[in-house]
């Protein structure tokens, strides 16, 4: 074959299979096609099948952690981070609730609510840009007149906090408030807004029966955060204010406010109403209040003292009519926030008027826990009303121990009557410890009945912070001194010495029993409790035990408190318009200072209408501290106010 065919046939074979691979019509004709029976190049594969079912399982583990991811984020978190986007489209404004006044019985306002203006940050607003947040921060401190130093530094002491604005500036007047409110528009993260600041209206003769409202500090933030309380919230601090905050807060309403990019409100997007707190309806009458405190006070400054107490109940109800602790204090102090040289001054005074003794103070009670040790012996059968003791100045035991009574030369023949008519001591050593062949009612006994009549636990008392008093007995003692509990402990804890100690408030609760004829009520201040445009709630009687002894039993001490009026340690009452009967007291504490002086009882004594303790510390002789001013007071009382009450 010559070179010419050669060349020919190669140059159409080539033709035919470029033709064939880039899809060139391949027919001579349209009816005869040519077939290319070569076997023709293809492009082949560049991964094995072992890398190729790697790749995909790679493929397939990243899908699946993509969507685990995504179902993790918007089922598990999706509230959360839905909450995320909202807050950045919207703002939730607290509606504040007026807080509940508290009237006296009369209806008489003791407490007054101002609205007052103050500047607020919040942190979400601000920049996390450092640089940029300070200039924000400056521009803030510029236009209150601030230090940015000092706004930093509230700020931070809330490091997570991004949610609850923080005061910066408070007290802020009318005017300035306007001002800074139109200012505050074009400044992103200032607020002003308005709450109320409590004005008290009675502020010693109340101080420690209502007590204050506080700033909430950062422990109480914590604790109360999840109730609904703001960074900026006041918080009931002491006295009713704090017994009664869940009823005098009220609840706090909100704004759901829709912002643009820059934090300024554009709308609101939903409203909740506020419901004011409720209030209350004390049991006290402000006149009585205010001449016990009045009395109170000239007789201290008479006798050259500071502390005291003076207590009224209503025996039949456990009402209380008066509660004055003496020194005490001013709570609008308090009210916007006291300032460190006055709290100091406060809490350095040495007659410590932040504290309330009518409630927290623990005395001996002297001889006025005699009417309780004569009522357990006669309803335990040690003695009747005829029983007598001879009094001839004390008793020696085993020729070592004295005990001695308050007279030298004795009281002679003593009955259950005379003996708390006139104090005598050695009466109450016999019938409470036993004295030679003479069995008494011995320490368990006497812890029982001191028990039954309210002491060694809180009364009850609708105020926080009230003390238990102390029962001793063997076993305490053994506890706390490590020593053995001999006849000389019993003897001194039967005439209200020794390690026995009680309130005031206990003291005037286990008066009543004998006023009333058998009943421990709880004492109580708030009378009514009344909601916003609501029904009164009327606050029950509460009666914590009762028939603790024998009627015919009580009567017999009932006679013998009557005897100490008109025949024993206080006859200056018998001179008051109305029949009154009690028991005075003189606790020995000290080997260097004066006694404390006691005084408890009611009037009038056929139907008793008012009991009444009086407390003089350090006063020396109850007889003649605190009788005169149990004299003035139910003077006044059935006098003056019982003949103008409206």
């Amino acid at each position: 074959m010559n070179s010419s065919i050669i060349n020919r046939n190669y140059k159409n074979a080539k033709e035919i299979d470029e033709d064939f691979f880039y899809g060139n019509n391949l027919s001579t004709s349209e009816s005869e096609p040519v077939l290319n029976t070569r076997k023709v190049g293809f492009l082949g594969k560049f991964l094995s099948n072992k890398k190729l079912n790697i790749l995909l399982a790679l493929i397939f583990v990243a899908m699946s952690i993509l969507l685990f991811r995504a179902a993790y984020l918007q089922i598990y978190h999706g509230a959360y981070y839905g909450n995320l986007a909202e807050n950045n489209r919207s703002r939730e404004k607290p509606i504040l609730a007026y807080r509940g006044v508290i009237y006296d019985s009369q209806g008489q306002p003791l407490i007054k609510n101002n609205p007052i203006f103050e500047a607020l940050i919040l942190p979400k607003d601000l920049s996390l840009n450092p640089a940029k947040r300070a200039d924000q921060i400056n521009a803030i401190a510029q236009i209150l007149g601030l230090k940015s130093e000092d706004i930093t530094g509230e700020i931070d002491k809330h490091p997570k906090n991004f949610k609850y604005m923080v005061p910066v500036l408070d007290d802020i007047d009318y005017q300035q408030a306007l001002s800074l409110e139109i200012k505050s528009k074009s400044i992103v993260g200032l607020y002003i807004e308005t709450r109320v600041e409590r004005q008290y209206l009675y502020p010693y003769e109340f101080s420690h029966l209502i007590g204050y409202e506080g700033k909430l500090s950062d422990s109480e933030f914590s604790e109360k955060n999840s109730e609904g309380y703001l960074l900026n919230d006041y918080i009931g601090k002491t006295g009713l204010e704090l017994s009664y905050e869940s009823i005098l807060r009220g609840t706090y309403g909100k704004d759901a406010v829709e912002v643009d990019a820059a934090g300024q409100e554009k709308k609101v997007i939903s409203h909740q109403e506020a419901v004011n707190g409720e209030n209350l309806t004390l049991t006290i009458d402000e006149r009585v209040q205010k001449k016990a405190r009045e009395v109170l006070s000239q007789h201290l400054r008479a006798l050259g003292k500071k502390r005291g107490s003076l207590i009224m109940l209503n025996p039949n109800s456990g009402e209380v009519l008066a509660l004055v602790s003496l020194p005490d204090y001013d709570p609008n102090l308090f009210a916007n926030g006291i300032s460190v040289d006055d709290y100091q001054k406060l809490e350095g005074d040495e007659n410590q008027p932040l504290f309330d003794r009518s409630i927290k103070g623990e005395y001996p009670s002297g001889s006025t826990i005699k009417p309780v040790v004569a009522a357990a012996a006669l309803q335990e059968g040690v003695i009747t009303d005829k029983t007598t003791v001879m009094s001839t100045g004390g008793i020696t035991v085993e020729d070592r121990w004295f005990f001695p009574d308050w007279s030298a030369a004795g009281h002679g023949l003593t009955n259950v009557y005379r003996a708390i008519a006139w104090s005598v001591n050695t009466f109450f050593y016999e019938i409470g410890g036993g004295y030679k062949d003479f069995k008494g009612l011995g320490i368990d006994n006497l812890e029982k009945y001191f028990k039954i009549f309210g002491l060694g636990e809180k009364t009850g008392i609708d105020l926080s912070g009230e003390s238990s008093g102390l029962v001793p007995d063997p076993n305490w003692k053994k506890q706390t001194k490590n020593e053995d509990w001999y006849i000389g402990d019993t003897y001194h804890v039967s005439i209200g010495q020794g390690d026995l100690l009680a309130t005031p408030i206990q003291i005037a609760n286990y008066t009543a029993v004998f006023a009333n004829g058998g009943i421990l009520y709880q004492p109580h201040l708030v009378k009514e409790i009344t909601p916003n445009g609501g029904q009164k709630a009327e606050i029950k009687p509460v009666i914590l035990r009762e028939n603790l002894v024998d009627e015919k039993n009580l009567e017999i001490v009932k006679k013998a408190m009557r005897q100490t009026v008109t025949d024993g340690s206080a006859p200056l009452l018998d001179s008051l318009s109305v029949s009154a009967a009690g028991k005075t007291g003189t606790a020995q504490w000290s080997t260097v200072k004066q006694p404390m002086a006691w005084f408890t009882g009611f009037a009038p004594y056929e139907n008793p209408e008012v009991t009444i303790t009086v407390l003089v510390e350090e006063g020396g002789e109850g007889s003649s501290a605190c009788v005169p001013i149990t004299y003035d007071m139910l003077n006044w009382y059935f006098g003056v106010y019982k003949n103008n009450r409206i």
